[in-house]
């Protein structure tokens, strides 16, 4: 999707916490949460427009015509002079270029571009009656045929969608395979036809958003673009190498966006795992970093390098060692341990909560009433033991809520069905803040003026510059 390497203005600092004392067996498990934090100080506002390439793709049936009529022109007319952008539309049984006319396949935006674009958006052909569009799977096909031809920096694709589209088969996890690490993707549901699995695997695969949008179309495909532009690295791969007991690896990203990321191994080092990721902006990403080992014939109570995390230029050691619970152990100075395995359940705790919300408003969709209360339970009691109130808030809008702390929850009787698409949408899709309970601040030397993070011979302080002995 773009070069590899890390421009010199872009910081990242890692840190993790972890339970450093694994009982020796077998298929033992070791959770990490890893923090990536990503500075860009003197840097550019934003990447230039001319380094971007955005496909608009509408699927929308033709009696929803009215949520896109002034939505796409003013979108069209608000994107960045020099960004390279297309439209497709689906009139017929596969998506067709709608802008720019004629044999071009790419525009770039200027005056005269986005007017004429906004002007033949009053004719985007959409699907009537006869044969469906072919599916999502034809869309992101679509997509990676014209992006493929558009090697900029940051490729990404915007689906506006009302689920018009014919249903899909194993085709699309096909198609997602074949698009990793080839572009983004930005989802947006309108009316309430749709089906939410398919937009959540679309979101997750491309590293985007699955987001339903009931008003404000052009504002959300406009901040789209401004969050295109403010990903000052595009790519940039988190690496683990693992020492060779360690045999399976996974990583998934809990915020700012949650999904997993998936591994892929690096040719001719068997114990090393690449996890692309994207559209790094300044700011702090958490995940779950998850080995399992085997003891074999390691020493107990030696520090053991697990793993090496490297983002970029930065690297990370994972220690622990094997240690036998009946023996006595000191355990890291400070109360480090109990901090990090608090850390780490409290992010297995987040992930808990959002399946049980999306699991229990599904079974209110299926008319399991008795198993949605007990899901819709589990969540709020999570989700009051973890302060995310806007779990509790959504499950409000289906459920009286008697007793939160000890999960007693009531489905209403009546429950509109066209409400339960967009929160399921939001409940495996909603971009999240920090995460609750996150570990404390590492130990080591730290600036006595602003408190950064310093490495033990250094001298001076890398953020403010201050002298540090």
């Amino acid at each position: 999707m773009s070069s590899l390497v890390r421009p010199p203005h872009l910081g990242v600092r890692l840190h993790v916490d972890h339970d450093r004392d694994l009982t020796p067996r077998r298929n033992a498990t070791l959770e990490a949460h890893l923090r990536v934090e990503v500075t860009a100080d003197g840097a550019a506002a934003g990447l230039p427009a001319v380094e971007l390439a955005v496909i608009i793709a509408v699927d929308v049936a033709e009696p929803r015509r009215s949520a896109v009529r002034r939505a796409l022109p003013a979108a069209l007319r608000a994107l960045p002079d020099d960004i390279s952008f297309t439209v497709l539309g689906g009139g017929g049984p596969a998506p067709v270029r709608c802008y720019p006319l004629g044999e071009a396949e790419w525009a770039v935006a200027d005056a005269r571009e986005k007017r004429r674009a906004a002007f033949a958006m009053g004719a985007v052909p959409l699907h009537r009656d006869g044969p469906r569009p072919a599916g999502y799977a034809a869309w992101v096909a679509r997509a990676r045929a014209l992006l493929a031809a558009r090697p900029l920096a940051v490729r990404h694709l915007v689906l506006i969608t009302d689920g018009s589209s014919a249903p899909d088969d194993t085709s699309l996890q096909e198609e997602l395979d074949a698009c990793a690490g080839q572009f983004t993707c930005d989802v947006f549901a309108v009316g309430n036809d749709w089906a939410p699995d398919p937009l959540l695997a679309l979101a997750e695969r491309l590293h985007g958003t699955a987001e339903f949008v009931e008003g404000g179309l052009t504002s959300a495909i406009t901040a789209a673009v401004q969050r295109l532009r403010r990903a000052h690295t595009p790519q940039l791969p988190i690496e683990v190498t693992a020492r060779p007991t360690v045999r399976q690896v996974s990583l998934v990203e809990k915020a700012p966006r949650p999904h997993r990321l998936g591994g892929l191994p690096v040719p001719g080092r068997p114990y090393r795992w690449r996890f692309p990721a994207y559209q790094w902006q300044p700011g702090g990403y958490d995940y779950l970093l998850t080995l399992v080992a085997d003891a074999d014939t390691d020493p107990l109570a030696t520090d053991l390098l697990f793993a090496m995390v490297s983002v970029g230029d930065t690297h990370l050691p994972v220690t622990a060692r094997w240690h036998r619970p009946a023996q006595s152990s000191p355990g890291p100075a400070g109360g480090t341990s109990a901090r990090s395995v608090r850390s780490v359940l409290s992010m297995n705790a987040t992930t808990a909560m959002r399946a049980a919300l999306r699991q229990g408003l599904v079974a209110i969709k299926e008319q399991r009433r008795e198993e949605a209360e007990r899901l819709l339970g589990r969540a709020a009691q999570l989700a009051t033991r973890y302060g995310a109130e806007w779990v509790l808030h959504e499950i409000r809008a289906v459920a009286d809520i008697e007793d939160a702390s000890e999960g007693r929850v009531r489905v209403r009787t009546t429950v509109d069905a066209h409400t339960l698409g967009p929160m399921i949408l939001r409940a495996g899709s909603r971009p999240g803040g920090p995460l609750v309970d996150v570990a404390g601040q590492p130990p080591g030397p730290r600036c006595r003026h602003c408190r950064t993070p310093a490495g033990s011979e250094a001298r001076y302080c890398v953020a403010c510059g201050e002298k540090l002995l």
